[in-house]
């Protein structure tokens, strides 16, 4: 009986001490000393920069490095991102519109909240090129990233039409069959989001693909195994469904009405996946902010470093307050939050 408690004890312990540790290296002749961390729950915003995913910042010191600390991520593997760029603050919202910005360096990446993550300098001082993880899948992304750069060069050795269509036939194979040899689902939605986006002219080859090939229903399986009632696989099912949709109306001769009938589905899907991801941060920064607001502006300082896992004294350095300010700044939180402890002031902004 004593040995089950123990062992019980244990991994409670392990658990309420596991946090995660994102740190790194940016250039600071290059880049603003600004670094940002997101998650993202939409898998077709991947490529670029919404200010909706961002959850942290920090600013990194004169030799460029940073980092991320605390306990306040899933204990689930999700993808993130970190990215750097030279937008000041009261112009990203103009320079990040629909996601796009011309003038940042971002790594996406694979990790759950145990997990730790270096970026060093690569060769050159280039930044977001090398990743050492203790997660096994946190650089999939990178392997990838690497396989499309050795697609690209292979389009271009003969720029003819007779050269792209042999390399779209290719590659669309190749890089779906590497997908499945990761064994992760998360870097199986990357590929297939490139290799599904309507704009691409790989397009054509995944529509004639979905038609007889159960790779997709495989790939469901394993989201629904791995990833359950999250928004990445309910995201996945509802564009599948809709795709097929689109295929199964679409054969032989269909009208213009048919047409408009077909998109405007696909429209809503769309639509509908978007207003449930806006509507969960929605909520989520909404509590937090009402949380927030019953504190002063000093007390809501205090608890940004609480969430930091800082300690008091380190607390009092960085804001040049005594310790025994800290303290009462620290209990007013709490009773101003009915909470008991840091971790169950924590709780209340991580949910």
């Amino acid at each position: 009986m004593r040995i089950k408690i123990l062992f019980v004890f244990i991994v409670i312990s392990s658990v309420c001490k596991a946090q995660y540790s994102f740190s790194g290296y940016t250039n600071p002749e290059e880049w603003d000393k600004s670094v940002y961390l997101s998650i993202v729950d939409d898998y077709r915003k991947m490529a670029g920069v919404y200010s909706e995913q961002i959850i942290a910042k920090t600013t990194a010191d004169s030799t460029g490095y940073f980092e991320f600390k605390g306990n306040i991520l899933d204990f689930d593997n999700r993808i993130y991102r970190i990215h750097v760029d030279r937008c000041s603050d009261d112009k990203q919202g103009v320079n990040h519109f629909n996601g796009h910005c011309s003038d940042s360096e971002a790594l996406l990446f694979i990790a759950k909240n145990t997990d730790t993550l270096k970026l060093p300098f690569s060769f050159g001082k280039q930044i977001f090129c090398e990743v050492e993880s203790n997660n096994p899948k946190a650089n999939a992304f990178l392997k990838i990233d690497s396989l499309k750069n050795d697609m690209r060069f292979a389009y271009g050795e003969f720029r003819s039409e007779a050269n792209r269509r042999l390399n779209n036939k290719k590659w669309f194979k190749t890089l779906q069959s590497y997908g499945e040899t990761l064994n992760e689902p998360l870097a199986e939605l990357y590929i297939f989001t490139y290799l599904s986006e309507r704009s691409s002219d790989l397009h054509s080859y995944y529509i004639e693909d979905l038609k007889n090939n159960d790779y997709y229903d495989n790939l469901k399986a394993r989201l629904e195994q791995s990833y359950p009632n999250t928004l990445y696989t309910k995201q996945y099912k509802n564009e599948l469904e809709a795709d097929r949709y689109m295929l199964e109306n679409s054969s032989g001769k269909t009208n213009s009405n048919l047409n408009v009938l077909l998109y405007s589905f696909l429209a809503l899907s769309l639509i509908l996946n978007g207003f449930f991801l806006f509507r969960y941060w929605k909520q989520n920064k909404s509590k937090i902010e009402d949380l927030k607001a019953k504190l002063s502006k000093q007390e809501q300082v205090v608890l940004e470093h609480l969430l930091m896992d800082k300690t008091n004294k380190d607390i009092a350095e960085s804001l040049f307050l005594s310790v025994s300010t800290v303290k009462t700044h620290t209990n007013n939180i709490y009773r101003k939050l009915n909470v008991q402890s840091r971790d169950d002031a924590k709780s209340l902004f991580t949910k």
